[in-house]
């Protein structure tokens, strides 16, 4: 993908040619979501709304309500724009820094619009088990059971 990207940047003269590894070591890093025709700049903060913490007969659950700004964000799977929607997240939760509840939200930023578009609430459970992105991504970012019902 990468490829391609630094292909059609080129087509459109954004890219000079490839620099020399001395000249590279001393370039800024490239943005992390750069600009380019057809690509837009990524959605602004707040992403997070609120969140509340919920229960489940004896479980709890920590629900992440997006903005929709946040939707939109999170639809373009922009690293940098999840990280500061996860510290809004703990900004209105600190006691949600769980082990295991922030790749719960990072599936969701990454998948939750794809799959289930205005899904009211992203559901964190700090009881679900830590597993690999891969894992977590194939269990619809819910290791270790279903999604509550509510």
């Amino acid at each position: 993908m990468a490829v391609a990207i630094a292909l059609t940047a080129a087509a459109v003269g954004v890219l000079a040619p490839a620099p020399t590894a001395a000249v590279s070591a001393a370039r800024p890093a490239p943005p992390a979501h750069p600009v380019l025709p057809g690509n837009p700049a990524p959605p602004a903060p707040p992403f997070v709304d609120h969140v509340e913490w919920a229960k489940w007969g004896d479980l709890s659950t920590l629900r992440v309500y997006p903005t929709p700004t946040g939707r939109v964000a999170s639809g373009l799977a922009t690293p940098a724009q999840g990280e500061e929607a996860w510290a809004e997240v703990l900004a209105l939760s600190p006691d949600a820094d769980i082990p295991g509840m922030k790749p719960q939200f990072v599936c969701h930023w990454e998948y939750a619009e794809h799959y289930e578009p205005g899904k009211t609430s992203w559901n964190l459970e700090p009881w679900r088990p830590e597993v690999s992105y891969e894992r977590m991504v194939q269990t619809g970012c819910n290791p270790g059971g279903t999604e509550e019902p509510f």
